[in-house]
């Protein structure tokens, strides 16, 4: 799994590649998180917020999109940084997952939106792996 920071006028731009769908959902929520918060997802935490999402979407582009627009809305009503992701179900444009936090008490980085503009799911064919850009308007 890989995330990567890219220069990006006025938001923030992130590229995204897992091995598989469900780690490119998990790498984003936890590249999304380390915006908010700098590197906190990058620490063993035990943690106290859990809560269920579900989403779904017309394709696996705007499944991902929407999953962080509805973490993002969690983590703003909840005061909570989502670091951890155990997917319950998985199918064909649809996510069921429990997402795991802890609140704090301000955010490094103030997320209005995530977008969908540039953002594309595939796979890629030569390095066999699942990517995909995402920006965030901040």
């Amino acid at each position: 799994m890989k995330i990567r920071y890219l220069p990006h006028t006025a938001d923030v731009r992130m590229l995204l590649e897992a091995e598989s769908l469900q780690k490119l959902f998990v790498a984003g929520t936890k590249g999304m998180s380390n915006l908010l918060k700098e590197g906190i997802c990058d620490h063993t935490f035990i943690f106290h917020r859990k809560t269920t999402i579900k989403t779904s979407a017309s394709d696996f582009t705007n499944l991902l999109i929407d999953f962080l627009s509805d973490v993002l809305s969690h983590t703003y009503a909840n005061n909570t940084i989502y670091c951890k992701i155990n997917i319950l179900s998985f199918k064909k444009y649809g996510i069921v997952a429990e997402i795991f936090g802890n609140e704090i008490n301000e955010f490094d980085e103030e997320i209005k939106a995530v977008t969908y503009h540039e953002a594309n799911v595939v796979k890629n064919a030569e390095s066999n792996l699942w990517e995909t850009c995402i920006i965030f308007d901040i």
